[in-house]
């Protein structure tokens, strides 16, 4: 039994079973290698999702986050929102619910700054930092005592020569990824 190079792994583990069942190896040196092949193709990873919601919790509401950042995109509000929504809709079991919802997101992004880092002699910048900061209402309509307001920040840095407008919808991708991920952690699993 051949495994084509380009085949993806995980789904051929039985394969390499085989494969290496028919090499005569050794029981327990093929025990331990199928063990090895198991763990590192079967994407081992620890997700902490939905862990901290209560079980009677079922909905959520992510409203239009408003910009009060003076340099920031048009959009980047709209941008934002939406990628809220998609965090919660993939990494939890809650629905998306207009009407009523348990749990309500509400915010601004209200920073939205470039600056020049670590000088150089003769006033030169070796890179410059984007920095963006949401500020997030959390509204949770049946446990009114884990209710908070919270600003979140995160930076990305890019090169002097860099012009920001050609690489900033790729930073904001990066620091939304973080922002969200310390959202998603603060609401849900209480850190």
């Amino acid at each position: 039994m051949r495994i084509s190079p380009g085949q993806h792994l995980k789904e051929n583990w039985f394969a390499i079973a085989s494969l290496l069942a028919e090499r005569k190896y050794s029981k327990s040196l093929t025990l331990v290698m199928l063990y090895f092949v198991i763990t590192v193709t079967s994407g081992c990873t620890v997700k902490m999702s939905s862990f901290g919601i209560a079980p009677d919790v079922k909905t959520y509401f992510v409203g239009q986050f408003k910009t009060t950042a003076l340099n920031a995109p048009a959009t980047i509000n709209q941008t934002f929102s939406e990628a809220l929504k998609d965090k919660i809709s993939k990494e939890s079991r809650l629905q998306y619910s207009e009407e009523d919802p348990h749990i309500q997101f509400n915010g601004t992004v209200q920073g939205y700054n470039v600056s020049a880092v670590a000088p150089l002699p003769g006033e030169t910048t070796s890179f410059n930092r984007l920095t963006i900061v949401v500020n997030v209402e959390y509204i949770n309509a049946l446990y009114p005592k884990n209710d908070w307001t919270k600003s979140f920040s995160h930076f990305e840095d890019f090169p002097t020569d860099a012009n920001l407008l050609q690489v900033q919808d790729e930073l904001i991708q990066v620091i939304f990824t973080q922002i969200l991920e310390d959202i998603f952690n603060q609401a849900f699993n209480n850190w």
